[in-house]
């Protein structure tokens, strides 16, 4: 029996889209987890020291995607708590879909010696996009491969030919209480409003209800879902005619899973790269004001996904 420690997002997380994301990763990591003893931890909190030690015998050691790279691990912003004394602990640890924060600085020195001291040289390691990619050969970690991220793993052509390009009579949006910007997202609900016989609102995140009770829009002419995944998937899953509008990126990921007609709203670097890299359905923020025109006009969604590159990552681990 083999142990394996998954360093989890969706663990003690304000953002259920983290839940997605895990979720992925487990289904297309399943043959390695099956009959083995896997240990879930937060890469939000910090690691305790003395539950950690177990850790340095353990045989695998994933990182379960997410946007946790990013230009400076230092600091109380850190989107992966992890010190240097630890990379025995945490290390050597395997990326799977993991991606870069946002568009930004170059990794800083101690960034770089972090995430070469921690990530395995032994495996490759998977990420979710090109510029991910790109910035980890820039520190001298060339072991990598642009993937996508693991919830994408499933949206394969036949798997995409099943989602309807008509219009659906009803649509359940998101909102983003980090990136919030008032006049485009009054715009999308209002649009919304106009579009569909019934709009419901998924609060993907722990600030997205208030933002969302803060905009000048007709509240009562919304229903909403209840914040749990459990719900969102109930919905997504009956037999309601409904789509997918709004600016959660896994929100929208879950949506495609489901096979449901999706536009994600493009809020920050992670959507707009996922577009170039694999043709995500994403709208940009900025027409907002077009909703009338564009989601009216049939749509083909036509998500590319490099099996080539996920069967190479994954034989790794059969040999």
């Amino acid at each position: 029996m083999k142990q394996i420690v998954l360093w989890s997002p969706s663990v003690s997380s304000l953002n259920l889209g983290d839940g997605v994301i895990t979720d992925g990763v487990k289904k297309q990591i399943g043959f390695l987890l099956k009959g083995n003893m896997v240990v879930e931890v937060s890469t939000h909190l910090p690691l305790n020291a003395y539950y950690g030690r177990f850790f340095r015998e353990f045989d695998y050691k994933f990182v379960c995607g997410s946007n946790l790279l990013k230009s400076s691990f230092f600091g109380l912003n850190a989107q992966w708590d992890i010190k240097p004394w630890q990379k025995k602990m945490v290390g050597p640890a395997i990326l799977v879909g993991a991606g870069w924060w946002r568009y930004g600085n170059k990794p800083n020195l101690y960034t770089r010696l972090l995430l070469r001291g921690v990530l395995s040289r032994k495996y490759v390691h998977s990420v979710r996009d090109q510029y991910t990619e790109d910035i980890l050969r820039s520190i001298g970690i060339d072991n990598v491969v642009n993937t996508g991220c693991a919830s994408m793993w499933d949206l394969t052509p036949e798997h995409c030919a099943q989602i309807p390009r008509e219009k659906a009579k009803n649509v359940v949006f998101t909102l983003t209480d980090y990136r919030t910007d008032t006049k485009n997202d009054t715009l999308l609900i209002e649009g919304l409003l106009r579009n569909y016989e019934t709009v419901y609102f998924w609060p993907q995140g722990s600030g997205d209800a208030r933002y969302f009770e803060s905009l000048a829009v007709e509240h009562d002419r919304v229903k909403w879902v209840g914040p749990t995944l459990a719900e969102y998937n109930g919905l997504l899953e009956s037999e309601l005619d409904i789509e997918f509008v709004g600016t959660r990126l896994h929100g929208g990921i879950r949506a495609l899973q489901l096979k449901r007609r999706t536009f994600i709203v493009a809020v920050d670097n992670r959507a707009i790269e996922k577009h170039k890299d694999f043709n995500i359905p994403v709208l940009l923020r900025e027409d907002c004001d077009k909703l009338d025109d564009i989601l009216t006009q049939p749509v083909k969604t036509e998500i590319t996904i490099p099996m080539d590159k996920i069967n190479e990552w994954k034989s790794q681990f059969k040999r």
